[in-house]
This record gives C-alpha cells, structure tokens and sequence, in this order.
C-alpha cells in the first residue's frame, strides 16, 4: 500500500525544472517578436541589411525552439511542431511553406534511410556480419576493440547510425557478458559502448545514409548556394576522415580504457554458434541487400552519367523503401516501428533553418557576426566555425545545430573570401563529434548496462578524441 502511495507521489511530483525553461522559451519568443525594431546590420562594404518584422519572429521562433530543444521540456518533435505553428500563427512565413518543409527531399532522403536500418536489423544481415566479425578477430580484447570499431563503422555507411546502435548494442552485451566480470564496471564495458556511440558518429560522415545531417546540410547548401554536393562527392572527401577518426578512437580507447583482460576465452565459439544458428543466408536477406546496395550504385553514378543527373537522389533511395514493401519484406505494422519524433525534429530542423533564411533573418545575424571576424584569415574564420559546431552538437541535436549555424555562415563566407565547397565540408564533419555529453548523440541514451559510466564520465573521457 505504502509503494502504491510513494509511485502516486511521483507521478503526481510536479516538474519545476521543466516548467521554467518551457516558461523561458515562451518568455524570449515575447520579448524579441514584440521588441521595437532592431538596427540595420551594416556589411563591411556599407550596405545596410534591415531587420523585418517577419525576420524579427523568425529570430523569436529560433529562440524558443533552441531553448526547448536544450532541455527536452517537450519531445524534440513537438518543439518541431511549435516552429511550424508559429510560423503560421505569427504570420512570420505562409502555413503552406513552413509545414512544406517538414517533408522536403532531404526529410524523405533522412526517412528512406532509417527504413533501410530497419530492414537490416529485421533480416538479420547485421548479426549475420557481427558474428562473421568475431570470428575473425578472435579472443583478444583489443582486436574485439577494433573489430566492433570497424564493423559499425562499416554499417554506419549504409545505415542510420541509431540504427546501428541499435542492432550492435545486442551483440556488445553478449561480448560484454563473456569478459567474466558480471555486473561490475570496468574499462573495458565503458570502452567498448563509449567507444562504440564515438564510432558510429565517424562512420556516418562518410555516407548520406549513415546519419540525417548530411541530408540536411546538403539541403540547406543547395538552396542558399544552388548547388549540390552529390552521393559520390561527398564520399570522396569523407571517406578518410571517418576511417581515420575511426582508427584514432581505437587508439584511444586502448589507452584510456585499456581492457583488464587479454583474451575472453570462448568468444570464438560463441560467436561460431551464434552464426551457425542464424543458418544459411535468406531470400529476404539477399533481396534487401541487393535493394540497397542497388540503389547506392545509381546514386553513386550520377556522378559519371550524364543521363542520371537530373533524378534527384531522394527518388533513387525512396525506391528502395517501396521495394522492401513489395517484396514482403515489410509490412504496415513495420510502419509502426519508424521513430516519427526523429523524422518531425529534422523536419522541424529544416523548417527553421529556412525560416532564417528567408525572412533575412540568416543575413542579418550574419553580417553582425562578420564584425568578428572580418580581421581574420580563412583558416581562422574556417576552424572557429568548426569549433562552434562542434560544441553545438554537444548540447542540442546536429540537425538542429545546421540548421542554427550553416545558412548564416554560408552568408559570411563570401565576406572573407573563403570558397563555400571548401567551407561546407570541414564546417559539417565537426557534427560527428558530440561526444561530451550523453544525451545529444543518439546512441548513447541506450548505454545503461552495468559496464557503463555514469554521464559525467562521457564529459571527461570526451575531451581528447572530440579535439583532435
């Protein structure tokens, strides 16, 4: 009777931490959208950039969403939705284009390629090639180290990086069970899922699919600039970032979380047996990975054909999505399992962003900050931006964190003379760094196994790799 009284009280517990800074956010969105106007900003060459009122609310609506989107007071999809609402409420930007944004290409690109984890997990090619891993690598414990690193970093590139952890998660917990320490913490638990949400963030830089900023962000390039980065560009330029941030997290974790242990005796037939239970490779796995793999290889040569340029990537990746359901690899209940909070937030992500952008309220900020900078060189100007990424995605989500930071610094780019191609790249592979703080990057909220460090360790283990 007592526990029933003390759940009640919980429950009934009112959340005053919650309350303020939900209060605070309402508060700022007041405060500018009814401040008297703002003065002009003024570019280095004397043209005067004037703050409409519809640019003014825009500022409004990025103050309350980046506010809710920090503390979580409500799921990061209903702050989405409040951006798109105000917008139309506040007659800041028409209800058609604001809640238009919320499934642009780039949100349907950022869908398709959750479908396609999801796929993998349910046929099982993913445990199929982790098992395959272990036995390949075999018992040691730093070779398990760079054999889980590389196995999710290599999935990263064909899948959501939540995906990822999602279907690797599993396959740690086996291993971690067979280190022989039960539920006691150790190095070797905090390094092997630290080490696996840090890897999985490098893997998915290199690929359109292995994470929704690259989505995003080539969204927002091509509309301010009006060009596009393609599939197999981006790939070019990342791939030897990702594998050489992959391989420098394996450095480190050996290191600093140096197993306790050499070997785990017996991981080799456990993962022999695990495999052989699986049993032969099925039609459906064989199906979806030709699916995929099919629809990355068109992807890759718009590059080269003339002919396929003009079909826009999210079509490609879209019939990928279409095919599982007609071939029965899906059906409507699978629906049911897509994290539509994630797919609002990159909506909502996208709806701010060109919010900023079109109001003017993108080349207001931006020609004020330029003061900052305008004495600079472009290696300056390039790595101060990338810093302030970086530390971006430490405390909200990366989608939120473009849309918050690239429009504006794409504005300033040409004020210094610094190329916008050379300046997107290094300005979007930062966003594979939130490795401070728990919370932000998506894998690691599922990190709760006793192997684990409490938050505060993710700050302190975090400092070095996120540097470099």
């Amino acid at each position: 009777m007592s526990n029933d009284r003390t759940l009640t009280d919980e429950k009934s517990k009112i959340n005053w931490t919650k309350i303020i800074f939900l209060l605070l956010g309402v508060f700022l969105f007041i405060i500018v959208y009814a401040s008297p106007p703002w003065p002009d900003a003024i570019d280095p060459m004397g043209k005067h950039f004037a703050l409409s009122k519809e640019a003014k609310g825009a500022l409004a609506v990025f103050l309350l969403a980046g506010t809710w989107w920090v503390f979580e007071v409500v799921p990061i999809g209903v702050t989405s939705l409040a951006i798109g609402v105000l917008q139309a409420m506040f007659l800041i930007r028409p209800a058609k284009v604001a809640f238009t944004d919320f499934m642009v290409p780039s949100v349907m690109f950022i869908f398709a390629s959750i479908v396609i984890g999801l796929v993998f997990t349910k046929v099982g090619l993913t445990k199929r090639l982790a098992y395959k891993m272990l036995m390949i690598v075999g018992e040691k414990t730093s070779m398990i180290y760079l054999g889980c690193f590389v196995v999710t970093a290599a999935l990263a590139h064909i899948m959501a990086h939540t995906a990822v952890a999602a279907t690797i998660y599993p396959l740690l917990i086996s291993i971690y069970a067979l280190y022989g320490e039960g539920n006691k913490q150790t190095k070797f638990g905090k390094g092997l899922f630290m080490g696996m949400a840090y890897v999985a963030g490098a893997g998915s830089i290199v690929t359109l699919l292995g994470a929704a900023r690259g989505a995003v962000a080539i969204g927002f390039y091509n509309d301010v600039v009006g060009k596009n980065v393609s599939f197999f560009e981006l790939s070019y330029y990342m791939f030897p970032i990702g594998w050489l941030m992959t391989f420098l997290l394996w450095g480190f974790f050996m290191v600093f979380m140096k197993p306790e242990k050499k070997v785990i005796p017996g991981l080799r037939e456990r993962a022999k047996l695990l495999n052989s239970e699986l049993g032969s490779i099925t039609k459906k796995e064989i199906i979806a990975a030709v699916i995929v793999f099919g629809c990355i290889l068109v992807m890759s040569l718009r590059s080269f054909i003339p002919a396929l340029q003009p079909i826009n990537k999210t079509a490609i990746i879209l019939v990928s999505t279409i095919l599982f359901f007609i071939t029965g690899i899906l059906d409507v209940d699978d629906l049911e399992d897509i994290p539509w909070n994630i797919i609002l937030l990159f909506g909502g992500a996208m709806s701010i962003g060109f919010c900023l952008w079109d109001t003017g309220a993108a080349k207001w900020l931006a020609v004020n900050w330029l003061a900052m900078f305008k004495e600079a060189s472009w290696f300056v100007f390039v790595m101060s931006i990338a810093f302030f990424v970086m530390m971006m995605t430490n405390f909200i989500m990366n989608v939120a964190a473009i849309a918050i930071s690239l429009p504006v610094a794409l504005v300033i780019a040409p004020y210094l003379h610094v190329a916008l191609r050379s300046f997107f790249l290094p300005h979007w592979s930062p966003r594979a760094c939130p490795f401070y703080f728990w919370w932000e990057p998506p894998p690691m909220p599922s990190h709760t196994t006793p192997s684990n460090s409490p938050p505060a360790s993710f700050f302190y283990t975090a400092s070095p790799p996120a540097s470099s």
